[in-house]
């Protein structure tokens, strides 16, 4: 009893695996129902409550495949709505999903472009939106699978610290090519919002109705890219031009500014929809982008922050969220007592639970509530740590707000400074101006003294110009008074008024000298005067500004100060803050470690399930490899016996074709192909031999088959052929055998080839094809010449047959004057040879017919010989009439197609054509006649005979009509297997080489017979040879002309 009551540990087992795959079903059934509905083709926003259960989902499964597995069935192609809330989830999932979810995501690449393709082509409002955002989802998971690729540590390489940027791409060329890309992801991010905006804007649609919202709710995610994007170029140009000279960066500056302008605007134009105002808070961007070309602008870079606030619980979810791990976990006041499996299987005994059983359920029950409480728990704890991050997000905002102004007045402050530095440095300046106008009045005022020292000077002169005048007047009276000479007064006077001018000219000089020098001196005077008086009033207003500086940078300093205290403040509340939630976090790490615990136990069950699906698999491999070894066996009876067959004496009257036989070597070729694909697969995937059995049968089948018809052939190939023929069938069995061999053994089953088949069947095949009947080839550069050539030895055939029976014969010269005609009109600018190579087909006809004519007017020439000479038929002549009008008819329909319906050339062929049918009527007729003058001739007289000797003779004459009656029947049968292969080599060769034909239609011989080795008609219109005939007395056969 005691035994009874414990619980087997496979019992335990099985209930474990039952509570974890109705935890799974649950889980699937709750994805379904979430995917449902949010992703439908109502046009309304997707639920936010949805989208997260999708997110959750994707941790707890650590990935996107259950989110795929459900996706990958809805009818994407048949509504657009349904297509761009699809993307919009899938957004949402690349964004806030687990770091797998990329790679999930990645191997569905193909069918997301193949989306938007296909809506790209349709005229659809959605459609273009869905084309546009699935380029921009295709683009963004091809930038963080390659970024990710660069830097696996990180997981997200737009949200990277301000120190790590100088990380992602240490050379200046990745960095550069990294900015491109993030350039490109940023455009289509941009492209779809501005389309957005663009249809919301053209249509009746607002952002507070539900078709509005439908279109608006993705540009959430949108802006968040977006953000992140515009933070990362920013640093990235810095980086560049840092490293780089700025003409090079030219490009890059243009397009970031392009992209800041188009940002501005996005943002700007969501800022103000009523949509957004309650679901996020929108970055404001700068009024001018960043001066990348100034190094200090950086500081005054700030980083656009997007805070999405705490959203009410939705009242209307019918079925609670878990937040990391999904299971159905009943209560203690909602679900039934669950009963133990092993007692509801066998019933508990004496009918009855014990009290230890009513422990343990009781304690089940327990541990279901505490579990409850416990999830209930942590999702209240996530709540509290989502808000605790919101409000850290927003703290820390405030705080990168403040800094950025900080940051603002110091710069403010370093501008302030180097304008006093430059106030002091012009003071400086004005003192120097100072000093040189202090010496510039000393040097007046010494210009001034010199200017009186010539002023006296002159005055001096002008004294003693004025002495030296009244001397001279003096002089002159002493010299008159003296008597003098002439000449010496004269002299005397010259002098005197020469130094007289001298003095006056040099006193001019010096004072206009002293003028120039005393106006440039008073200029100058005046100019320092102005400089002077500018320089006074400019250092008092610069005395005054460094009062304000002054006064300005108190109050900046005070600022300064309550900005430091307000950010010790904000520090403080965030430590606080952080400190709370580490002291959550501590709880939930003991809450974890229990959940590692059971995971553990969980984990050693998977391990013995993972063992026992191992030996499952390896019981698989050996059934299938001993259905391989089946198949093998079977297999090598078919060759073996194939190959006993051609030991048979029984296979020797066997006979086979060489069609055939080329047939079956082609199908066991591509039977070896099949079987090659088979063992590729089975190699790779031993779990699976249908493939290689089912090529395996099909190969043994016609490999015999090949075997057998080979040998078959060789019954009645040469004797060359046939040996070789024979010594391949038998190696094809003995390579086959081997090949197969190496598929029925373990150790050499992976490196089997059947090469060396391939190689014997092929020699098959070729010796197949070698043994088919061959017509002769004629070149087509040949058919022109081959053409005339034929139509020349026709006509002279026909002229040497009427000149033979002396009779006029039909126009058919015509033929040839009309094929000229067909042949000039049709060649255009080509030679009459590349006319017929070109409707080479046509010409072949033409060939046939035209021989035929020339053969049926021989083979009636003689005929008629033979019937004169007693050698011959009337059936022959019969025979011949008949083939003359079949081919004559044959001649001009090959020269009706090519010709004009209105060509006279053709009419006087086609009334020609009509008389050589009548001339025909008229031979079978002249000849059926004389037949029937014959037999009448030929009287029966049986007045002799007694009745026993006319019964003898009766039964004779039956047997007789008996016989000929199956020979009859006979020929007729001989003629239509005639008939066939004639109708088979013409098919084969198109164009007959008959140099016999030709040399008796030049050369007839009256006494030759119609032996088919010396008299053969072209291939296309063989006949039978016609019958002896008694001799007969000769006819003549003369028609209408």
């Amino acid at each position: 009893m005691n035994s009874i009551r414990q619980v087997p540990t496979r019992v335990k087992s099985r209930r474990v695996e039952t509570n974890l795959g109705a935890e799974r079903e649950h889980f699937d059934k709750q994805q379904l129902s979430s995917i449902s509905k949010a992703i439908n083709s109502t046009e309304a926003p997707v639920k936010e409550k949805h989208a997260r259960r999708i997110i959750l989902g994707t941790h707890r499964e650590k990935g996107a495949y259950t989110f795929w597995s459900y996706a990958l069935g809805l009818p994407l192609a048949s509504s657009s709505i349904l297509s761009w809330k699809f993307c919009h989830v899938l957004h949402k999932v690349l964004r806030d999903g687990h770091q797998n979810s990329l790679q999930d995501c990645m191997r569905h690449h193909s069918s997301l472009i193949e989306i938007g393709q296909l809506w790209g082509n349709l005229h659809d409002k959605y459609g273009q939106l869905v084309a546009l955002y699935s380029k921009m989802l295709c683009t963004k998971m091809e930038f963080h699978v390659k970024v990710r690729t660069s830097s696996p540590s990180w997981l997200d390489p737009l949200s990277l610290p301000r120190s790590a940027v100088t990380r992602v791409s240490p050379s200046p060329p990745c960095s550069f090519q990294l900015t491109v890309e993030v350039f490109d992801y940023m455009d289509t991010e941009l492209r779809v919002a501005e389309t957005v905006l663009r249809q919301l804007n053209t249509s009746i649609a607002i952002s507070t109705l539900t078709a509005g919202q439908c279109r608006l709710s993705p540009l959430i995610q949108v802006i968040q890219d977006c953000s992140h994007l515009y933070h990362f170029t920013v640093k990235l140009l810095f980086k560049l031009h840092s490293c780089l000279p700025a003409d090079t960066l030219q490009g890059h500056r243009d397009r970031f500014h392009d992209q800041f302008h188009s940002l501005k605007n996005f943002f700007n134009k969501a800022r103000d929809m009523q949509y957004f105002k309650r679901l996020i808070q929108i970055p404001k961007l700068p009024d001018s982008p960043p001066n990348f070309l100034h190094a200090a602008s950086l500081a005054k870079h700030v980083k656009p922050v997007v805070v999405i606030p705490d959203e009410p619980q939705d009242d209307e979810d019918d079925d609670p969220e878990p937040l990391i791990e999904v299971g159905d976990v009943p209560t203690a006041s909602s679900a039934p007592t669950q009963f133990d499996i092993f007692d509801q299987t066998f019933g508990a005994p004496n009918g009855r639970f014990d009290d230890r059983d009513q422990q343990i359920e009781g304690l089940k029950r327990d541990v279901e509530m505490l579990r409850a409480e416990l999830e209930r728990v942590k999702a209240e704890a996530q709540r509290y740590i989502t808000q605790l991050k919101s409000q850290i997000n927003s703290l820390e905002a405030e705080l990168e707000e403040q800094r950025a102004q900080k940051q603002r007045s110091l710069v403010e402050n370093e501008q302030l400074r180097m304008e006093l530095e430059a106030t002091r440095r012009r003071n400086a300046e004005h003192e120097s101006v100072q000093a040189t106008f202090s010496e510039a009045d000393k040097r007046a005022q010494a210009t001034e003294q010199r200017y009186n020292k010539l002023k006296d000077k002159h005055t001096e002169l002008v004294a003693d110009h004025a002495d030296l005048l009244r001397k001279s007047a003096d002089t002159e009276r002493i010299l008159t008074a003296s008597h003098q000479t002439h000449e010496e007064v004269e002299r005397i006077k010259m002098q005197m008024s020469l130094e007289g001018e001298r003095l006056k000219r040099e006193a001019d000089m010096t004072l206009e000298e002293q003028k120039f020098e005393m106006e440039k001196l008073r200029r100058e005077l005046a100019d320092k005067m102005a400089e002077m008086t500018h320089i006074k009033s400019t250092l008092q207003s610069n005395e005054k500004a460094g009062m304000e500086l002054s006064g300005s940078m108190t109050s900046l300093q005070a600022e300064k100060e309550r900005l430091m205290r307000s950010v010790s403040e904000k520090e403080a509340e965030l430590s606080s803050l952080r400190q709370s939630a580490l002291a959550e976090q501590s709880s939930l790490q003991v809450e974890r470690e229990k959940s590692s615990r059971d995971l553990g136990n969980l984990q050693s069950m998977l391990q013995e399930k993972a063992g026992r699906e191992e030996q499952l698999k390896q019981k698989l491999l050996e059934e299938q490899f001993s259905l391989l070894q089946g198949t093998v066996s079977e297999a090598e009876n078919i060759i073996q016996d194939a190959v006993a067959k051609l030991d048979d004496p029984l296979h020797v009257r066997c006979t086979s074709s060489p069609d055939y036989l080329v047939s079956r070597a082609e199908a066991t070729l591509a039977s070896i192909d099949h079987v090659k694909t088979g063992h590729a697969h089975f190699v790779k995937d031993m779990a699976d031999a249908g493939a290689l059995v089912r090529a395996l049968t099909q190969f043994s089948h016609l490999a015999a088959d090949t075997i057998v018809n080979g040998s078959a052939t060789a019954h009645t190939a040469p004797v060359d052929h046939a040996d070789r023929l024979t010594e391949n069938c038998r190696s094809c069995a003995v390579q086959s055998l081997a090949y197969l061999k190496e598929l029925k053994e373990q150790a050499s089953v992976r490196r089997a080839d059947p090469a060396a088949v391939r190689l014997i069947v092929q020699k098959i095949l070729h010796l197949g094809q070698e043994l088919r009947p061959k017509g002769s080839d004629v070149r087509q550069d040949e058919l022109g010449d081959m053409v005339d050539k034929e139509m020349a030895a026709t006509q002279a055939a026909i002229d040497e047959a009427v000149r033979r029976i002396d009779v006029s014969s039909p126009r058919l010269i015509f033929i040839k004057y009309l094929q000229k005609e067909i042949a000039e009109g049709g060649r255009g600018a080509a030679t009459l040879k590349e006319f017929y190579a070109r409707n080479s087909r046509w010409t072949e006809g033409l060939i046939s017919a035209s021989k035929a004519v020339g053969w049926g007017a021989t083979q009636m020439v003689e005929s008629a010989d033979k019937v004169v000479l007693h050698t011959g038929k009337y059936e022959e002549l019969i025979v011949c009439s008949h083939e003359i009008a079949a081919s004559t008819a044959q001649l001009v329909a090959a020269s009706k197609v090519k010709a004009d319906r209105n060509s006279t050339r053709l009419t006087v062929l086609q009334q020609a054509s009509r008389t050589v049918n009548e001339m025909a009527a008229n031979v079978v007729a002249s000849t059926r006649t004389g037949l029937e003058n014959l037999e009448e001739k030929d009287t029966m007289d049986f007045s002799g005979m007694s009745l026993i000797k006319l019964k003898k003779e009766e039964m004779e004459s039956q047997v007789k009509v008996l016989e000929l009656e199956s020979q009859l029947e006979n020929e007729r049968l001989r003629l239509g297997e005639l008939r066939k292969k004639h109708y088979g080599i013409a098919g084969a060769a198109l164009v007959s080489d008959d140099n016999g034909v030709s040399s008796s239609a030049s050369s007839p011989s009256h006494g030759s017979s119609l032996s088919p080795r010396l008299q053969q008609k072209p291939s296309v219109m063989k006949k039978p040879n016609l019958a002896q005939k008694p001799s007969l007395p000769p006819k003549s056969m003369v028609g209408p002309a």
